[in-house]
């Protein structure tokens, strides 16, 4: 063994003598030896501190759950990552750290700081030697590396952290595959969860972000909350935005005068972060209220391109009070080969529909569906539906088959519906029952809540009145054949331009 390395396993192992063992000693060593004073204390409404996540992805505080920041620009949550990453390097002998960010530079940009920290005195000797471009280890085997925004760079990748940067930037399916590249082990006497950490504000108000905390239009949670099903996932939230990050205001500055005073309140008297409020101030006058909303201040996106935007979960989403024996039973289906079929159960009761139940599967043909979903339908003792509202052109008949959907629907014995209407009126008919409350969810069509608020038109065309057809509209329609079935022969509706 080199002299040189001799003397850089005798540094690590100095270093390694003084791995933080609280919360307190924590802060310390990132403070001396990084040179960095995380902010400890939240100020923002609801928010969490950035020392917080610091303390989960260092100390592993939450078991296997997951890890999604959602931060304001500019809050320092990439160089947080990397301040993660360097600790992981250090502590846990033989981590395999990975960055992916939502585009090559965006990864760049976190290992960027990585490097940058591993150049203080301290720490640049326990270096395995010079950094490239893409990769840094230290002498005990520790190595973090980046990833490209590709299927092919993610696949096949096995490490204990994933640390992806600037999520709503991502690929959709470059995330699906990226979610099993992690894995538990041991490193060192510490036993280091597989995880995957997703850092990034959220300025889509139906993107992957939106999504990860719960849905575009569901509270987020933060560290101090159970962990929440997100993506079908346990996942541990940390949110700041710019007040969490402030620095203290000069108590000579006029608040009355100041243009942040409305989400300030003065707080800012008693902030520690680093963010300059001139700074702040420039960058308010610069945008508009809706981006500083959601990018500085962390509220959720406008929902103005939402198809629904008066679904609130809150109040749309219950179990019926009983099990309905006597109610009339009815179904909605959308047909799909490739895409998922969709099979929703429902109640009526009065004048109300209750949505019972969801089948979403995806790869098989009609009549297999049909088979899981009476065996689904036995399990649960759902109602024989009285009918079935499904999607007229489900009428068209198999080139190869000879028999259309509605044909084999019959033959297994199904009323069916297919009440022709455009895609308009049916959207202003569910809207007119969200409105008048006499539309209802079970909370166990995860699905279909989740395509309630996700289902948008498209932004950059606000002309065009056909909503996007990017994966929520399966659920959407089903519902909506289900409605315009129901009402078939109760008049027309007036219809009301969305834009």
């Amino acid at each position: 063994m080199s002299e040189d390395r001799s003397a850089a396993e005798r540094r690590l192992a100095t270093l390694m003598a003084l791995r933080p063992r609280s919360a307190q000693e924590l802060h310390r060593f990132v403070r001396v030896t990084l040179g960095l004073d995380v902010a400890r204390t939240a100020l923002g409404e609801g928010s969490a501190a950035p020392f917080d996540y610091l303390c989960d992805a260092f100390f592993e505080d939450g078991g296997a759950a997951d890890i999604v920041v959602w931060a304001a620009r500019g809050s320092g949550k990439t160089l947080l990552g990397a301040v993660a990453t360097m600790l992981d390097l250090l502590f846990k002998p033989g981590v395999q750290v990975r960055i992916l960010g939502g585009s090559l530079v965006q990864s760049s940009r976190m290992y960027e700081h990585l490097v940058a920290l591993a150049g203080r005195e301290l720490l640049r000797p326990v270096l395995a030697g010079e950094p490239t471009r893409t990769r840094i280890e230290l002498v005990h085997g520790s190595r973090a590396e980046i990833l490209a925004q590709s299927q092919r760079s993610v696949r096949g990748v096995r490490v204990h952290k994933l640390r992806c940067d600037e999520v709503d930037e991502f690929d959709p399916d470059v995330w699906e595959a990226a979610q099993l590249v992690t894995r538990s082990g041991r490193c060192g006497d510490v036993h280091v969860r597989g995880r995957v950490e997703a850092l990034s504000t959220m300025h889509r108000p139906f993107g992957l972000m939106a999504r990860l905390v719960g849905g575009a239009d569901e509270a987020y949670e933060t560290h101090n909350a159970q962990p929440q099903a997100a993506a079908g996932k346990p996942v541990r939230v940390y949110r700041w935005n710019y007040l969490d990050v402030i620095e203290r205001c000069p108590p000579q500055r006029d608040c009355g005068a100041c243009v942040l005073y409305s989400d300030c309140q003065g707080r800012a008297k008693q902030a520690d972060g680093f963010v300059s409020v001139d700074d702040l101030v420039a960058q308010w006058h610069r945008t508009s209220r809706q981006t500083w909303a959601a990018e500085m201040v962390c509220d959720r996106p406008r929902r103005s391109d939402s198809v629904y935007p008066g679904f609130d979960p809150a109040s749309h989403v219950a179990a019926p009070a009983d099990d309905g024996r006597d109610a009339l039973w009815v179904g909605g289906m959308d047909f799909g080969l490739r895409s998922p079929l969709v099979m929703l159960w429902a109640q009526v009761r009065d004048d109300a529909l209750h949505v019972v139940d969801e089948y979403v599967e995806t790869g098989r043909t009609l009549t297999e569906h049909l088979s899981l979903i009476q065996r689904q339908a036995a399990t649960r003792d759902h109602g024989e539906p009285a009918w079935l509202g499904v999607d007229p052109a489900g009428r068209q008949r198999n080139s190869h088959s000879g028999r259309s959907d509605v044909h084999v629907l019959r033959e297994h014995g199904y009323r069916v519906r297919a009440q022709s209407s455009t895609i308009r009126e049916g959207i202003e008919r569910v809207r007119c029952r969200l409105d008048r409350g006499t539309l209802r969810l079970h909370p166990r069509c995860t699905r279909l809540i989740e395509a309630m608020q996700s289902y948008h038109f498209d932004p950059r065309r606000p002309e065009r009145d056909e909503p996007i057809k990017d994966g929520p509209d399966h659920a959407c329609d089903a519902l909506r054949y289900m409605v315009v079935n129901l009402e078939r022969g109760s008049g027309r509706v007036d219809v009301r331009r969305w834009a």
